[in-house]
């Protein structure tokens, strides 16, 4: 959490003391890595918001969960990008809850959608974002409907993602950038635009 403001530290943090209180309740994170939340999660989730440097006023983070990365990008984009908007998709109810909570709690600019991604109809957006959600090439038949010409796909994968890539490959079409994560050896985010399919 370095590099921002008091102020956003202190949501940062207010935010890591919700997911400690509510997560023994709702599971919201592993509970083996509740100890570390700050460096695994948070961090984790911080480095998806940089990724995206230019200015954008929609965000929608699919299978929200803990609110990681969507509260996370709501907190910074508080400060660093006035006038953005997030919009978290969780399909739990009670995860749901938690992020009304969060979001109340922390005057973010966000909303929750508690549907499942096949059933929301939404505008398209100029950032989608998914952490551990599926595959790549189902990621893409459940997002691409919300992306316009302009869009930037921001997914946190793991050890395997050239070979979901490669997958993809079969039925998609896309520009794409590899960044490496930060807080993972094994991590990555993966940057698409122009997705379509093949």
């Amino acid at each position: 959490m370095s590099g921002v403001s008091r102020e956003t530290s202190e949501r940062l943090t207010a935010f890591a003391a919700l997911v400690r209180k509510w997560s023994p309740k709702i599971n919201l994170v592993a509970p083996s890595t509740l100890d570390d939340l700050e460096s695994r999660h948070i961090a984790d989730s911080e480095q998806v918001f940089h990724v995206k440097h230019s200015p954008w006023r929609t965000w929608y983070d699919f299978g929200s969960g803990g609110g990681f990365p969507g509260i996370v990008i709501a907190i910074l984009a508080k400060e660093q990008m006035p006038g953005g908007h997030v919009t978290l998709i969780e399909s739990d109810r009670r995860k749901s809850t938690f992020l009304r909570t969060a979001i109340r709690e922390l005057d973010l600019a966000a909303a929750v959608v508690s549907q499942r991604i096949e059933a929301v109809d939404l505008p398209s957006a100029d950032v989608l974002s998914a952490r551990a959600l599926a595959p790549l090439d189902k990621l893409f038949g459940l997002t691409q409907r919300f992306a316009h010409s302009d869009s930037v796909y921001l997914f946190q994968k793991g050890r395997t993602w050239q070979d979901e890539v490669n997958l993809a490959c079969q039925e998609w079409s896309f520009t794409h950038d590899v960044v490496q994560s930060k807080t993972s050896q094994d991590a990555v985010i993966l940057k698409f635009k122009e997705v379509t399919r093949a």
